[in-house]
């Protein structure tokens, strides 16, 4: 048995221990492995094409983190902030309840990447959630303001995780479905996918209640 590829564990180790960059670390590791498990240079790279292929929705974050940035450096999170300013009748609550149905109508279409915390929340939700705070009951203290970015975030994590159980060509569903199966129950992904709509409306309608009551909570709490 070659145990000599096993000195890739020792480069990652060690690469870690330095402090050196983790992405270098791991391809420089990775490439000693390939050698020397007795692979030649080109079928090492073949190989990283290869698992870059089967999984190049990596390649989304490269071009989204960027492009966010760019935003942000020109001022997109000030501009939707002045946006809300703008409205007279916005409050965080009916911002939010607003967001959640786009995110849970998108994620049941099988949208889910057009809405999330990296791509909306924190560029664009959640400064138009604290500026319509801003607009109604004045400044913010620190814990208020962190107070109304959770909520936004996890109007982003309700409306998603109950939306996209009603696309039926989804993993979480051919899961249930193949459990199901193991207990004897014969149902269709169109089944379950029909069958998460109540559920995905009662979140719809709590998770709104939440925020609207968010709403008056901050009223009080501000006046």
């Amino acid at each position: 048995m070659n145990y000599w590829p096993l000195l890739g564990i020792a480069l990652v180790v060690l690469g870690f221990a330095l402090k050196l960059n983790p992405m270098l670390v791991v391809t420089v590791a990775a490439i000693a492995t390939g050698l020397l498990a007795g692979m030649d240079v080109f079928e090492v790279i073949s190989t990283f094409g290869k698992a870059f292929n089967d999984n190049r929705i990596i390649a989304i974050v490269w071009i989204v983190l960027p492009v966010i940035g760019l935003l942000e450096r020109f001022g997109l999170q000030q501009q939707a902030a002045s946006l809300i300013q703008r409205l007279r009748n916005a409050t965080v609550g009916r911002l939010l309840v607003l967001y959640l149905l786009y995110r849970q109508l998108t994620a049941a279409i099988g949208l889910h990447s057009t809405a999330g915390h990296p791509q909306t929340v924190r560029p664009l939700v959640a400064p138009m959630a604290l500026a319509a705070a801003e607009k109604e009951h004045g400044e913010l203290d620190a814990k208020l303001t962190e107070k109304v970015k959770a909520y936004s975030a996890a109007t982003d994590n309700v409306g998603l995780f109950f939306g996209e159980d009603i696309f039926f060509a989804i993993g979480s569903i051919v899961l249930i479905q193949q459990t199901l199966v193991t207990y004897g129950y014969n149902l269709t992904p169109l089944d379950l996918a029909v069958w998460a709509i109540p559920t995905a409306a009662c979140a719809f309608f709590v998770h709104g209640a939440r925020l609207l009551l968010f709403d008056r909570w901050l009223r009080r709490t501000k006046h």
